[in-house]
This record gives C-alpha cells, structure tokens and sequence, in this order.
C-alpha cells in the first residue's frame, strides 16, 4: 500500500481582477528578476569592482528578454519538437508564454548570449560580470520550482516514500514532490554555497571561478533530481535510462569544471 501526506491545493492565480490574472508563476519569475537584480548591484560593487551600479540596471532588461526567449525556444526546440509537430503548425502558439512551457537550459543559454553581447558593448570583464550574475541566478531557481509545486506541475515518479503527495494532475497514485527537491538543491543550496565562496577574496580576484561553480552545482543537482522526476508527456527515457535534461546537465558540468580550470591557471584580478 502507498501513503501519502495531503498535497497543499494554492490556487495557482494570486490575484484576478476580470480578464487579468496575475498567477505565481509569473509573479516567481518578476520577484526572481528584481532580487537578483539588487543582489547583482551589490556584489558588483566591489572590490574588485566589476562595472557601475547603473550598468547592472540597464542589464535587468537584456536578462529578462534571454530568460523569456531563451527559455520558451528552448522549450518549443528541445521538448516539444521531439512530441510532435504542434508549434509547426501553430506558430503562432510559440508566443503564448502565458499558457506555460519553459527551458531552463534555454534561459540559461538566452542570458549567456545577453551577457556576452551586453559586457562587449560596455566594455565590461564578462567573467567577472557572469560570477555575479550566477550567484543571484539560484534565486530565480528557488522561486520558480516553488512556483511548479503550487501549479502541481513537473512532478515527481510514482513512490512510497512518507513525504509522497498525490497531485491533481498526477494520477491517483502518490508521487515524489520533485519540484520541492530542485527548489533546495538548485535553489537553496546553490546560493548558500556561492555566496559563501563570493565572500573569499581569493575566489573573487579570479573571474570565472563562480560561474562555473554554479554551471557544475546546478548541473549535479538537476542530474540528481531527474532520477525523481516524471518524464514530460510523449518523452522517453534516453540510453541508460537516462534523460535529456540529464545529457544537457552533463555539458553544464563540463562547461564548468573547464571555467573552473581556466580561471585558476590565469593571474588574478587585483582589487580596484
């Protein structure tokens, strides 16, 4: 027999006035967005000092277009494209973010590509610049799994541990809260953990280092979390058993463990 604790029923729109809805998906990623931001103009600050208070705020807008693109092409690339051929023959859906459907690989790429074409236009050290940023990152993570948990979304496998939950949407049986282990692991974890490595000095004077921390840390956790967490409907299991977003995390921990190397062989940077 499988037990299970009472799943937590929150309406997944906060607030509706009419026609107008302001849902906590939404709300995650606008609160993710403006801490990271005064997290981000703190730490750049200094010493060393990165770039001015007004750059990280001109970069608020770049970051939010990279996660919206970023993310729901990734989604529409990545997952959907391997269901079936609905957004070739619905374009028009692709912009109908509202409805859900998001990549966190595709977001991260997306502001991969507005941190390179931003810091080129300010003249502004990237690595140094990305260190930052990949330390508020874990906020937007923390915020946004909670916000799947509340949705009843991206559930976990089917399981008899005490802690299992049923979800509306999830069938009858009980099931892993996945979503509440990704909001630790690559929520609270991650941001304890770079902010205790962004207060060495010895970490800070060597851009890079933090970014590729947090590319290994979340690609660990989110490669663990999958072992927990149900397939996307019409996804199938890779090789091994294995999932996609597994094989993605295994580039973000090669693409880190590489940061990390780079960053130690070069001279530090000495504060300003």
């Amino acid at each position: 027999m499988l037990y299970a604790i009472p799943y937590p029923v929150i309406d997944p729109v906060l607030i509706e006035v009419g026609p107008f809805a302001i849902r906590w998906y939404a709300l995650a990623y606008i609160v993710g967005l403006l801490v990271g931001w005064r997290y981000v103009r703190r730490l750049v600050a200094g010493p060393p000092k990165v770039c001015e208070s007004r750059d990280v705020d001109d970069f608020l807008l770049w970051a939010t277009l990279g996660v919206l693109v970023g993310g729901r092409l990734g989604f529409v690339v990545l997952y959907t494209a391997l269901q079936d051929d609905f957004f070739l023959q619905n374009p028009l859906a692709v912009l109908q973010v509202w409805k859900g459907g998001m990549a966190f690989h595709g977001g991260l790429l997306g502001v991969a590509v507005a941190e390179v074409l931003f810091c080129r236009s300010r003249r502004i050290p990237l690595f140094a610049f990305t260190d930052a940023v990949a330390c508020a990152a874990p906020i937007g993570l923390f915020l946004g799994r909670v916000a799947n948990f509340i949705n009843g979304e991206l559930y976990g496998r089917i399981s008899d541990v005490p802690w299992a939950m049923v979800f509306p949407n999830g069938g009858p049986l009980p099931r892993h809260p996945s979503q509440l282990y990704e909001a630790v692991l690559e929520g609270l974890v991650l941001i304890v953990l770079l902010l205790v490595m962004w207060r060495r000095k010895g970490i800070r004077c060597r851009p890079g280092i933090l970014t590729g921390i947090f590319l290994v840390g979340y690609g660990l956790a989110r490669g663990f979390a999958e072992q927990f967490r149900e397939l996307d409907p019409g996804v199938a299991f890779l090789v091994g058993g294995t999932t996609w977003a597994q094989w993605l995390s295994v580039v973000m921990v090669a693409a880190g463990a590489l940061l990390i190397v780079r960053a130690l062989w070069r001279p530090a940077r000495e504060p300003a």
